[in-house]
């Protein structure tokens, strides 16, 4: 209840800055309730949006269930979809498998991203934080060394490998909406599933909880956040996939920016949950969706938008303040 306050009044604050930043309050309902959520092709593009954020949104909720600050989302991102063209570039497979191939690359990428970090932090304890922000520098410039060198698509100048063929693409299931949302929706319940009813979730909550305390009671807490932060990693990469074989087409320069501050957004605000991580990621998909139409129509800068995302993260992790202390007022006796 707290936490939904925290984001109402976050909300609040934003509708108020966006007033003062010269939309009027209707168009605000306008723009992100009425031309978002029930025109049929907003809520397609939110859709489209989605599909990428919640399974990023659940990597993230992986991870920080096991206490393993997993910031280089947008690095394994960048692997799974560096894997995933590399498949189509070099035609790996028959043209029958191609699509399956590269999810499978993807998945395979974003893990053994995600391996580097967490070795680092189970055999010489080094921060994963550090280690995970510094794999996302290595990641990002060797994409740019790929699609400035080999990669380039040799038609173009511009920095990205050539269009995917129409078999390597996922597939709409309808006008405007592909199979990605399928897919994300399947992945949130195998997640579900792995926190809530494998006996590794259930290790992963004593690990959530208390490592110490897991380990001292014969949890095995090392392959259990061994084992969570690959499957986040995976996920990742898959996400990397999801966008590059979904919406680009191919392999960009840019394809990623964004994603890994959104995935963490995205867990954060649904405190690990995977449930809350989806519908949260389907509201943030409406905030881009929105944020967009209000460059286009009012001026408004995205990085509007990102602030934004900002005042809501404060304000959920202030409202930990009202969770966690109450205010009581105590009378001295005379």
């Amino acid at each position: 209840m707290i936490i939904s306050s925290a984001l109402v009044f976050g909300l609040l604050i934003s509708a108020l800055i966006l007033v003062a930043a010269g939309v009027s309050a209707s168009d605000l309902f306008n723009e992100f309730v009425l031309y978002t959520l029930f025109d049929g092709q907003s809520l397609r593009a939110v859709l489209f949006q989605a599909a990428p954020l919640i399974v990023l949104g659940l990597a993230g909720a992986l991870a920080f269930r096991a206490r393993f600050w997993n910031l280089g989302l947008e690095g394994q991102m960048i692997w799974g979809a560096i894997a995933a063209t590399a498949v189509s570039l070099f035609e790996i497979g028959p043209p029958s498998l191609r699509l399956v191939l590269m999810f499978i690359a993807a998945i395979i990428g974003g893990l053994m991203w995600a391996l580097v970090p967490v070795l680092l932090k189970l055999h010489l304890k080094v921060n994963e934080i550090i280690s995970t922000l510094m794999l996302n520098y290595i990641a990002v410039n060797f994409l740019l060394f790929l699609l400035y060198g080999s990669w380039k698509d040799p038609r173009d100048s511009f920095p990205y490998s050539p269009q995917f063929k129409s078999f390597e693409r996922l597939p709409n299931i309808f006008d405007g909406v592909n199979l990605a949302i399928p897919i994300a929706l399947v992945i949130a319940l195998l997640v579900l599933w792995f926190t809530r009813i494998s006996r590794a979730g259930l290790y992963l909550r004593f690990v959530d909880s208390s490592p110490g305390v897991a380990a001292a009671v014969g949890v095995p807490v090392q392959r259990v956040i061994l084992l969570t932060v690959l499957f986040s990693g995976a996920l990742a990469g898959l996400a990397g996939f999801m966008v590059s074989a979904g919406q680009e087409e191919r392999l960009t320069h840019s394809f990623y920016l964004g994603y890994g501050f959104s995935g963490i957004l995205i867990a954060f605000l649904a405190r690990n949950q995977p449930i809350a991580a989806t519908v949260v990621a389907v509201l943030v998909a409406t905030l881009f969706v929105g944020g967009r139409s209000l460059q286009v129509y009012y001026q408004i800068p995205f990085s509007m938008v990102q602030l934004i995302q900002a005042i809501l993260v404060i304000c959920v992790a202030s409202s930990d303040f009202f969770i966690r202390y109450r205010i009581r007022r105590i009378q001295s006796e005379a």
